[in-house]
Parts: structure tokens; C-alpha cells; sequence
């Protein structure tokens, strides 16, 4: 169940700041501080929040991946710390320099540990997802696992599906965190920490908008459409098209009833606003990157959709 404070029905003030609050992770180990990004609505908040547990310094920061809203308060611990990160996240820093996210000083290509003072993290990249270089950072002894922008517990993630630039690497994503053994997910925004039952809430909301996208686009109303429009006004056609779709897809999404006998609008905060924005991202993701089921054959019929 959804924690009350997190349910829709929350003040709305109260839900706009918790749904796009930041989140991060630190380690104290026997030798310095570990961080894990340094969200800049955290800002030294964080610095704070490491002062009451220790007196070590940071000595090392993971970033998990490049953007601003996690690691944009990253040149508060210093020119002094460790930075690691994915190859691919120090490319696209060093392309566009911020002198707030100060470059990575070692990265990897697809697996490492990190091991300071016999704390160990395994950082892993299982390719792109929410963006590329985006990694998992996970601690085995403490069975603490760091995921960002997949899921937001409680909650319908933001819009577009936290604007992931890979639709199906995002979705696969929520099986492959599901393949660790973790107690606590730190996923990178909200106020709480992630459970498994909270993945796997969000698993089934992203699996049911995309099987509603599949049975949607399969019953291929786009000559329907296009006839109101006229050939004339053919982006109007296909304004009309994508946002009826998608509108259908949403529909279909919030009126079943999920696995526990409650509609998504009871389970996950946000679901009610925020489902239009992922059915159509999820919808496009499925007529762009999997397989069509028909195409164009030869023949007169040109005005058989084809999606």
C-alpha cells in the first residue's frame, strides 16, 4: 500500500514539492565518505545531513548519471574528492562544461567496484535507459541498491516517463532492478526510499500502458482519422491521431482494475495527471522501436494504416 502522506489525495502544495524533491545516498566508511550525487535542491543540506553522522571528509562521489537536477551541487564537496562515473557521462559533461558538476576523474565501460575502506559498491552499466551512462550502483553487504529516474516510489514518475530518452531501456529497467537482491531502493526522487513491492507496483502500471499501446495502435484507426483531417491538413491528421491514441491508451490504463482490485489512481499518486504524458511516450516507443506486425504491400490499398 501507498503510504497516506503519498496518496493522491494530499494537499496539492504538499504533493508538487514532495513529487519532484531529490534524492541521494551517502556511505561512511572507514576511511571517508562516499557520495552518491548531490542534487541541488539538497544542495549542503547533504553536507549537513553527512556532519551529523561523521566527521570524515568526502572523499569519493559516484555520479549515477549526467544530469543536472542529480548531480548539479557536485562541486561542493571539492577539487580534492574522487569522482567516478560511466565513460559515456564524462563525454557529455566535458562537452558541455558546468563548473558545478566538476568532470569525473575514472570511469568504466560497463562493470567496476569501488571499494573505500572495505565498503564495497558495484557499479554496473546495462545500457541506456533514462539517459545514457545512467548506472546502478549497488551495495551488496547493505543490500542497497541506487537506480535513478526509473521509479518514484509511491508515485506516477514525472512527466514522459521522467523524460527518459529510451522507452524500452526504461521499461527494462524495472525487471533488471528487480534482479537484485535489495531491501532499499535510493531511485532519485520523493522523500522515501523505494521497496521492492514499490518496483514491482510501478512494473505492472508500465507493463499495463504497454499493452494498452499495443492494442491500441493494432486496431490501426488512422484512415479514420485521416479522412476528418482531409490530405490537405495532414499534421493536423496526425496531431489528432497520436493524441486520440494516446488519450485511448490513458483511458483504457486507468479504468482497469490492477492486481491488488484498485485502479492505478489508488495506487500511485499522480497516476490521474500524469498517465497521458507516459501512454504517449510509451505508445511512440512501441511504434518506433519494436517490431510492426504489417507494413505496406504492394497494391493499390494506399490508405491502409500502417503503423
Amino acid at each position: 500500500m501507498v503510504p497516506k502522506h503519498s496518496r493522491p489525495g494530499c494537499d496539492p502544495a504538499a504533493a508538487l514539492q514532495l513529487g519532484v524533491r531529490s534524492s541521494a545516498r551517502f556511505v561512511v566508511t572507514g576511511e571517508g565518505v562516499i557520495a552518491i550525487d548531490a542534487p541541488p535542491n539538497l544542495g549542503e543540506n547533504m553536507l549537513a545531513a553527512i556532519e551529523e553522522v561523521t566527521d570524515a571528509p568526502v572523499t569519493h562521489v559516484v555520479y549515477s548519471h549526467w544530469h543536472s537536477d542529480h548531480i548539479g551541487a557536485a562541486s561542493m564537496f571539492g577539487d580534492k574528492v574522487k569522482i567516478i562515473a560511466h565513460d559515456i557521462t564524462r563525454d557529455l559533461l566535458a562537452r558541455w562544461p558546468d563548473p558545478l558538476r566538476p568532470l569525473p576523474t575514472e570511469t568504466f565501460s560497463k562493470d567496476a567496484t569501488l571499494d573505500v575502506g572495505g565498503v564495497k559498491l558495484e557499479l554496473t552499466y546495462k545500457g541506456e535507459n533514462h539517459c545514457t551512462g545512467n548506472i546502478f550502483i549497488y551495495a551488496p553487504k547493505q543490500k542497497v541498491l541506487t537506480k535513478i529516474d526509473i521509479v518514484s516510489p509511491g508515485w506516477s514518475t514525472f512527466f514522459h516517463c521522467d523524460a527518459s530518452e529510451n522507452m524500452t531501456g526504461w521499461i527494462d529497467a524495472h525487471d533488471q532492478i528487480l534482479e537484485y537482491d535489495f531491501d532499499a531502493l535510493i531511485a532519485g526522487h520523493v522523500t522515501r526510499y523505494g521497496t521492492r513491492a514499490d518496483v514491482e507496483a510501478a512494473r505492472e502500471y508500465v507493463n499495463d500502458m504497454l499493452d494498452c499501446s499495443w492494442e491500441v495502435l493494432r486496431e490501426e484507426r488512422g484512415p479514420e482519422l485521416m479522412i476528418q483531417a482531409g490530405p490537405e491538413r495532414r499534421w493536423t491528421w496526425a496531431e489528432n491521431e497520436f493524441n486520440a491514441l494516446a488519450n485511448e491508451v490513458t483511458f483504457r490504463t486507468l479504468s482497469k482494475k490492477t492486481s491488488t482490485g484498485e485502479l492505478w489512481t489508488e495506487r500511485l499518486a499522480g497516476a490521474s495527471n500524469m498517465t497521458k504524458y507516459h501512454a504517449w511516450s510509451i505508445m511512440e516507443s512501441v511504434r518506433l522501436h519494436r517490431t510492426h506486425d504489417d507494413y505496406q504491400r504492394r497494391g493499390p490499398d494506399r490508405n491502409k494504416y500502417i503503423w
